[in-house]
């Protein structure tokens, strides 16, 4: 392992908030994770694995070690029906995904331009454009923290669910995730099922194409980590039941919903940001972004209480307007461990 002797987390995470930890190492194999597990001086001391933090909001100064899982490598394998990739945690996921579509290994191209590393995604069950992450996921491999025990889940046993999964859960502080496995069929199925991507034909569309769209899309609709600090999509997309649903468009006929396989609906939690008309409210340093209301952005110094304060309000005028709970999706870490915006603003 590598310790670092800064302490700021500012470039560390996505939304660039001036905050610090006590301290901050980096993770090359599952040995240095355990490694840090087990050196005295971090025992007592809480720990968070970050990937590259764009899905991570830091409420306040973190009171104990952030450790960078940096473990790399892609290992691909062949069989006569698919392709199957076996990735390490703290590589790039849209790099990932560019070279597979490069390379001619189609499947993964709807998932572009989605921040953070591979080991990221089954946390979260990562999707976009009508695919996730559980669809090509064959396993992922953990360690267990406090004994060194590699495993191995497979996707089936990964509890997946939108945007959820065992690692949010049962394995939340016991295990670390050092790889995923991934399998791609050779027989490529492209999906054009969502929104702007309907306009291509299914039997003529490239996996490049869908690359290039997505792509495009997002890089059109969502802030540059880079130029304006966000985590992407603040909220998740809240789901509903389907009287509900039928109330809501009695009064907004236009309003966006997706049914999902139980018969409740999807809607778009960034429609309903909107109909409130908080594109560009502002807190302090934090806004709405005015492209994308799903969107929190780091719009100037922003403070962790800006967000918050900023976030609150977003969540009361939906609450409001829609009788709808927005529930976000970005994980909110407090000096000791993973907290909510009821808790922190209680």
């Amino acid at each position: 392992m590598k310790v670092l002797q800064e302490r700021s987390l500012a470039p560390f995470h996505t939304f660039g908030i001036e905050v610090t930890a006590n301290h901050i190492v980096v993770a090359e194999s599952a040995e240095d994770l355990v490694a840090i597990w087990q050196d005295e001086q971090y025992l007592a001391l809480p720990k968070l694995i970050v990937g590259q933090g764009s899905n991570l909001l830091f409420c306040e100064d973190y009171a104990g070690v952030i450790v960078l899982n940096r473990i790399a490598g892609i290992e691909i394998t062949e069989t006569a029906e698919s392709y199957q990739l076996h990735v390490g945690a703290g590589e790039d996921w849209h790099q990932l995904v560019r070279s597979t579509v490069e390379n001619k290994m189609p499947g993964l191209e709807n998932l572009a331009l989605i921040p953070g590393c591979v080991g990221s995604s089954p946390i979260q069950n990562i999707g976009a454009y009508g695919v996730e992450l559980k669809d090509v996921c064959q396993y992922v491999d953990v360690v267990e923290l406090n004994t060194g025990k590699l495993s191995r889940i497979l996707a089936s046993d990964c509890q997946f669910g939108y945007r959820d999964s065992i690692f949010k859960h049962a394995l939340k502080n016991t295990h670390a995730i050092v790889a995923v496995g991934l399998k791609l069929p050779k027989v490529w199925q492209p999906n054009v099922s969502y929104g702007p991507l309907m306009q291509f034909n299914t039997d003529t569309v490239t996996a490049l194409e869908i690359f290039e769209e997505v792509c495009r899309i997002r890089q059109q609709k969502l802030p540059d980590p880079n130029v304006l600090g966000n985590a992407g999509s603040f909220f998740k997309n809240p789901i509903v039941a389907s009287a509900k649903r039928a109330q809501l468009m009695m009064a907004y006929p236009n309003m966006p919903s997706y049914e999902m396989a139980d018969g409740s609906y999807k809607l778009a939690a960034g429609w309903l940001i909107d109909q409130c008309g908080l594109k560009g409210y502002q807190v302090g340093g934090a806004k709405v972004h005015e492209q994308q209301a799903l969107v929190l952005v780091n719009y100037g110094q922003a403070t962790a209480r800006d967000v918050l304060k900023l976030a609150s309000e977003v969540v009361l005028q939906v609450k409001d307007k829609f009788g709808v709970c927005l529930e976000h999706e970005v994980r909110f870490m407090a000096a000791a461990q993973e907290t909510k915006l009821a808790e922190v603003m209680s």
